[in-house]
């Protein structure tokens, strides 16, 4: 019985020893992640945890000293499309930078001459994830690396605006920079203080919110001949609704040309056409007829077209069949003078006795014409050929209302203190 007792006693070390050795094991592989609040492993033997302490310190001190700075954040969501994602260093220079969307796809950039920064060399797509990884090496060559992924704003989160008169374009006196916004704007305030319209004139120029999509900028006089008008888009990053940002960077500029103001008189039925203050020309003309008169006002040539079609059931001009009172698919020599459909046109259907005569048309205004558009000597040619898109058009002495201001590009039949008091505040 005594032997037993001994045996069952060597077998409860054995066992202890056993036990001992799994706990130890268990202790050794928490030591590296785990420790007392007063920061000594568990198990009481700390060498393991000192060494590794001596190994992370030694490799921060021996750590590149350039500081990589990457926007957006990591993570970053609703990220603009243009000057949004760059890369900064500190205490180094950029060796290489890539950024890929999640598919794969390279996104070209640059390098600052420097060193010292990158951004990409075009605006970046919508919806679209991008990793983007940068290298740089301070002046040891020791090496420092920083990553980070980012999504652009999508459609549904981000506004455009696109405007006229297009970059480069020379135009008249006339022309209004006119802005339309792919989404109802709430903060016009926000969205008015990131665009700026200069002149070269001096001249001062407002904005004029029309609608909460549509916002115009004009001095209070015509512009002045010869001088060159920038518009400058800063509208990404803009918040223009709740959760809504605008994802543009862009400058335009376009030329004035020379100052051209013809008037149409619906009363004499003539029209007189002035340019730089001198008397061009005299033309007869066929405005409105009195059951359809034309609108009076300053009006914008917005379009030019030597031959296009013209069907009076768009315009609300429709017989009993409902069909148009008019459908003629050639009419030449057409320039747009309202969004309504008033056009200052060719007319070669009407006899040449109406022009200076009487007044015929639905409500634009007629100048004699051949049928083709392709006889120089008409009237309708002449003029078609010697207007820009932005000359101003004035009818006066029709029966007819004054044109509103936003039916077309005709925001010069406002007061300059009522186009100034539609601007954001």
């Amino acid at each position: 019985m005594e032997w037993r007792v001994r045996t069952d006693k060597k077998r409860r070390r054995r066992s202890l020893v056993a036990i001992s050795a799994v706990l130890g094991g268990v202790l050794v592989l928490s030591a590296c992640g785990g420790g007392d609040d007063d920061g000594k492993a568990k198990g009481g033997d700390t060498s393991s945890s000192k060494s590794q302490s001596d190994v992370d310190a030694a490799a921060a001190k021996d750590a590149s000293k350039a500081k990589i700075t990457i926007t957006p954040k990591d993570g970053a969501t609703n990220v603009g499309l243009n000057d949004a994602a760059n890369v900064a260093v500190t205490d180094g220079t950029l060796t290489t930078v890539e950024l890929k969307t999640s598919e794969g796809a390279a996104v070209a950039g640059k390098i600052a001459a420097d060193g010292k920064s990158w951004k990409p060399d075009a605006a970046l797509k919508r919806s679209t994830k991008y990793a983007l990884s940068a290298t740089a090496k301070d002046e040891a060559g020791k090496e420092a690396h920083e990553n980070a992924s980012f999504t652009t704003v999508s459609p549904e989160n981000s506004f455009v605006g696109s405007f006229i008169p297009d970059d480069g374009q020379t135009v008249g006196v006339g022309m209004p920079v006119s802005i339309t916004f792919n989404k109802a704007i709430k903060d016009q305030k926000a969205v008015q203080a990131a665009i700026t319209v200069t002149s070269s004139s001096g001249q001062e120029v407002v904005g004029h919110w029309f609608s909460a999509q549509r916002l115009d900028f004009r001095p209070e006089q015509y512009w002045q001949a010869g001088s060159t008008v920038t518009l400058k888009l800063a509208l990404d990053g803009v918040q223009g609704a709740p959760g809504v940002k605008g994802v543009q960077n862009r400058t335009a500029t376009f030329k004035i040309g020379r100052s051209q103001v013809s008037t149409v008189d619906a009363k004499t039925k003539k029209m007189t056409v002035t340019r730089d203050g001198a008397v061009l020309k005299t033309i007869p003309i066929s405005a409105g007829s009195p059951e359809n008169p034309t609108y009076n006002g300053q009006m914008v040539i917005s379009e030019k077209f030597k031959e296009t079609r013209m069907d009076g059931s768009t315009v609300g001009f429709k017989n009993s069949e409902g069909k148009g009172e008019y459908d003629i698919k050639d009419v030449p020599h057409a320039m747009r003078l309202s969004q309504s459909g008033t056009f200052i046109h060719g007319n070669y259907w009407g006899s040449d006795s109406i022009f200076g005569s009487v007044n015929t048309s639905h409500g634009c205004v007629g100048l004699n014409d051949a049928q083709g558009a392709n006889d120089p000597n008409q009237p309708a040619a002449w003029f078609y050929d010697n207007s820009l898109i932005g000359d101003v058009v004035t009818v006066v002495n029709s029966p007819d209302k004054t044109i509103k201001p936003d039916n077309g590009l005709n925001g010069w039949n406002m007061s300059w203190a009522d186009w100034k008091a539609g601007a954001a505040s």
